[in-house]
């Protein structure tokens, strides 16, 4: 039956086509069939998850934290809160995950739950700087820390080198991105471990209580707190990594919402485990104010080599997440062309499962912004895009369960009402603490939306279906 793009399906229509994804998802365009390389174990998948959301901002962001809020408990419990909130995404969109089972993320969520239109605006957003601008940032910060190991050596250079190699590596195909990935993550994880045990065994012990009192709670309900509880978030982004390659999963309607868990849940436990071996081993007054709170730290661990140790820990974490980063963002660009006939050069894989024209695609925009230094700017205004997006992904899980709740739902997010209203309260002060604060990025993130709304209709106009229409048809 031939309905008119982007119109809501027929409640059986949509029933239909939701229990043939739960059943049958490996036949669907976006997921890779028997001769379409390995699949991706909930393991993997869980290591994108923490390689994605551990970067730099764990490393920096206490030093502006314990300037107004110098308490231990106070500190430790905003980190905890962030967690909580990081969670309460991913329940939601573990059911999303599970009934829709196809890659790409919120392209793939807006599209079903609302129109094509509002996912291809989301799909536009990530596919063209919503990745390449967080693998430069990345790239700069593993060339700046590298100089503490190569001082002579070119930050821009170890920069451009580290995504070229890291690329690579992804053209090779699933199979060995797996075991790149897994690997430079679970060593990631293990210098951060040791690390941790050396601040508690061999740290000079700070006058710092991390046990609550009275006078805590002060800190607790006080803006400064939730002020940078924003900055928390921002730390904890990257938890819906797995809906990004849902098609290449094993199992997905079963295994993306575990892969998702188990990464938030031990990147919530690593981040808290940081925060107090750097105020258990490093003076509150050092550390306040600064970025470099983990060289801090490490210099009142290890001597004068704390330096080098900290940079070298981080640049091989870096290195995990701008494999991560390399990894998922070019399978929106893939799912798009899967959609859309004129971007249907990125859908092509090679022979061992790779979107070797989207991987290129964001590798040459990132190379870019490397070159041209303009990635900061771009950070900016897509804070805004992301959050919007995310805002309104939770959002269609209640709406979902209001105007089709008889839909199947292999996985159902737990907590429901309360998670999803807490992470859409929690969002939607982060976006109205960036409208406030930062206007213009904010306004030009959603002047980035209107324009990928008005390249959508360019390709209706073209095509006679919108993009994505595939995606909610009968």
């Amino acid at each position: 039956m031939k309905r008119i793009p982007g119109e809501m399906p027929p409640r059986k229509a949509w029933t239909d086509m939701a229990a043939s994804e739960a059943g049958g998802a490996a036949a669907l365009p976006g997921r890779l069939t028997a001769g379409g390389g390995s699949t991706v174990s909930v393991w993997v998948a869980a290591a994108i998850v923490v390689a994605d959301m551990v970067g730099v901002g764990v490393f920096t962001s206490l030093g502006f934290q314990v300037k107004d809020i110098p308490s231990g408990f106070a500190i430790l419990l905003l980190w905890v809160i962030g967690g909580i909130v990081a969670l309460c995404g991913v329940f939601s969109y573990g059911e999303l995950s599970a009934m829709f089972p196809r890659s790409s993320g919120e392209y793939n969520f807006l599209g079903r739950t609302y129109h094509p239109a509002f996912g291809f605006v989301a799909g536009f957003v990530s596919a063209t700087v919503g990745f390449s601008a967080p693998v430069a940032l990345a790239a700069m910060a593993f060339g700046a820390y590298g100089q503490s190991i190569l001082p002579d050596a070119p930050p821009l250079a170890m920069a451009i080198a580290v995504v070229w190699a890291v690329s690579l590596v992804q053209l090779t195909g699933i199979r060995h991105s797996s075991t790149f990935q897994m690997i430079a993550t679970v060593l990631k994880v293990v210098l951060i471990v040791a690390f941790l045990a050396c601040g508690f065994v061999i740290g000079t012990p700070q006058p710092i209580s991390f046990a609550p009192q009275s006078s805590d709670f002060t800190y607790v309900f006080g803006a400064p707190f939730a002020i940078s509880l924003v900055f928390v978030m921002y730390s904890f982004s990257g938890w819906n990594a797995a809906t990004y390659i849902i098609g290449e999963m094993r199992l997905p309607e079963r295994n993306v919402p575990r892969a998702m868990l188990i990464g938030t849940s031990s990147v919530l436990v690593l981040y808290v485990a940081l925060n107090a071996v750097f105020l258990h081993t490093a003076p509150i007054d050092k550390l306040a104010g600064n970025l470099d709170v983990a060289r801090i730290s490490g210099s009142h661990i290890f001597g004068e080599v704390g330096g080098r140790i900290v940079g070298a820990m981080i640049c091989i974490g870096l290195i995990s997440s701008i494999s991560a980063m390399m990894w998922i963002g070019p399978r929106v660009m893939m799912t798009m062309g899967e959609d859309i006939p004129a971007l249907k050069i990125f859908a092509r894989r090679s022979p061992s499962g790779a979107p070797a024209w989207a991987i290129l695609f964001q590798l040459a925009v990132a190379s870019l912004m490397l070159l041209t230094n303009k990635f900061d700017k771009v950070l900016e205004f897509i804070q805004f895009s992301l959050l919007f997006c995310s805002f309104f992904v939770v959002l269609g899980v209640i709406k979902l369960r209001i105007t089709h709740p008889d839909l199947p739902r292999p996985y159902r997010a737990w907590g429901y009402p309360f998670t999803p209203l807490v992470f859409l309260l929690v969002t939607g002060f982060m976006m109205y603490y960036l409208l406030t604060t930062k206007p213009e990025p904010s306004l030009l993130g959603l002047l980035i939306m209107l324009s990928g709304l008005l390249i959508y209709a360019v390709f209706r106009k073209q095509t006679g279906e919108g993009p994505a229409a595939a995606s909610v048809r009968e």
